[in-house]
């Protein structure tokens, strides 16, 4: 799992076998949003347009925008509703933009849709008012230094002109009429001029500047509502426990394959046996209340474990039983007693186990011609302190586990306690669970009948 990719198998795994865990994170991800909603209280938007007639490039609609949302109208705003608010606290609640056609957009926003609609109308109010009071040059005795200055420079340059011209003597020389010739385009280049300048200037258009109507009062909350919050938080929750299964399995490093277990025991590997998986396993409750939580939370399952694949019948999963048991004989000359470890939890390896155990107790009796072979008994070692029994009547150790359960240091604790007691490691198997077929209704055939026949001892009267 921890070097595959993650495939939609994989997510449906986890939504399968840890269906309770994300219940449970999905509803305590809905109650932090409904927790955030009650400290964030809704908030309502609207706004207010505010045309600019003229001719206005875009640069100077930014500016005006920046005008509409700064603290010298905002302030004003503030002045004339006579909120408890401050004047900085409206600043953060009111914005501005530009928009197509020469439109100012301002919105306000306040926890109720009133509130919500006076501010707006009120700053769009302030914003054509200051405007007016800039272009009129109300606001500062320096702006009419500019436009303002250069109209009385050139009403005065024409009246200089109108005097120059009456002064020089009309008609009587071809200098004077010269002379009134250019002070006359002189005075109609000004007028032309000045014509100019007052169309170009953004102060005589701000004085037209009109709010568009009322802005409308908003209807529905501004996000993220406490529905969003809600579900938000819930959907949050979600993926970070799918994202931490994920994660838990990519940093895994369990050993799953045979060869990777049996390098960790410092063992052979004798062979890999299938267990048919039982609908409603039997696993043993574990008392105290954090036990109680993992079994209520589903955490007692394993998730990242494959779907058990179909299996043979029974004679191919007893033949691979045999197989362990013919392995295990080469692997000991002379025939001794062995210990059968087996991790307490894994119930697939239990199962293997003992029938290992049933195996080796219905091979064939010392006087065939395979000869004699070793005695199993079964133990289960806890796989946070193991401990193995000491050498008495058996004289080595046969590890049984299932793939991917226990870490490399467990294992490795495993084999240290086998050889504390004097027990070597003789071999280690390996099981799977694996899905059976459905039985036949004509009862089990006579291949079937012979190790049971065997396994119960030799009949009266001699062997049928």
């Amino acid at each position: 799992m921890s070097d595959d990719p993650i495939r939609l198998v994989t997510i449906g795994r986890i939504l399968r076998r840890r269906r309770r865990l994300l219940a449970v994170l999905v509803v305590l991800g809905a109650l932090v949003g409904l927790g955030a909603s009650v400290l964030f209280p809704p908030r309502y938007t609207t706004s207010a347009s505010v045309l600019l007639p003229g001719q206005w490039e875009e640069r100077e609609l930014l500016t005006q925008a920046e005008i509409a949302a700064s603290s010298a109208v905002v302030d004003r705003a503030a002045a004339t509703l006579r909120w408890t608010d401050g004047g900085g606290d409206l600043r953060d609640r009111v914005g501005a933009e530009a928009a197509d056609g020469n439109i100012i957009k301002i919105s306000g926003t306040a926890d109720t849709p009133e509130r919500a609609q006076q501010l707006a109308d009120r700053v769009a109010q302030q914003f054509v008012t200051f405007a007016a009071r800039i272009g009129g040059g109300e606001g500062d005795p320096e702006a009419a230094t500019g436009p303002e200055a250069l109209r009385r420079k050139v009403a005065e340059t024409n009246r200089r002109i109108t005097e120059l011209g009456e002064a020089a003597d009309p008609g009587r020389t071809v200098e004077s009429v010269q002379a009134r010739t250019a002070l006359e385009k002189l005075r109609a280049s000004l007028e032309e001029a000045m014509k100019k300048l007052d169309k170009a200037d953004p102060a005589s258009n701000t004085a037209g500047m009109v709010v568009m109507g009322p802005a409308p009062r908003p209807t529905g909350e501004a996000p993220p509502t406490r529905t969003q919050l809600i579900a938000g938080g819930a959907l949050l929750f979600f993926l970070l426990g799918i994202v931490g299964h994920l994660t838990a399995a990519r940093t895994n490093r369990r050993p799953r394959t045979e060869p990777e277990i049996a390098a960790a025991l410092g063992s052979t590997l004798l062979g890999t046996v299938d267990v048919p998986e039982e609908r409603r396993p039997h696993r043993p409750k574990e008392p105290g209340l954090r036990a109680r939580v993992r079994r209520l939370l589903g955490l007692d399952v394993r998730w990242d474990v494959p779907a058990p694949q179909k299996s043979g019948d029974e004679d191919a999963r007893r033949l691979r039983y045999r197989r362990v048991r013919a392995r295990l004989r080469l692997r000991l000359p002379v025939p001794r007693g062995l210990l059968v470890v087996v991790p307490k939890g894994d119930d697939i390896a239990r199962r293997a186990a003992e029938q290992l155990v049933a195996e080796v107790r219905a091979e064939p009796r010392p006087n065939s011609v395979s000869g004699p072979g070793p005695t199993l008994r079964m133990v289960e070692v806890s796989m946070s302190r193991p401990i193995v029994p000491d050498r008495d009547t058996e004289s080595g150790a046969v590890v049984v586990l299932s793939a991917g359960s226990w870490t490399a240091q467990e294992l490795a604790g495993v084999a240290e306690a086998c050889a504390d007691a004097g027990h070597e490691v003789v071999g280690t198997v390996v099981a799977g669970p694996v899905r059976t077929r459905p039985m036949p209704s004509s009862g089990p055939s006579p291949r079937d009948a012979g190790p049971a026949l065997a396994a119960r001892g030799q009949a009266p009267g001699g062997a049928a």
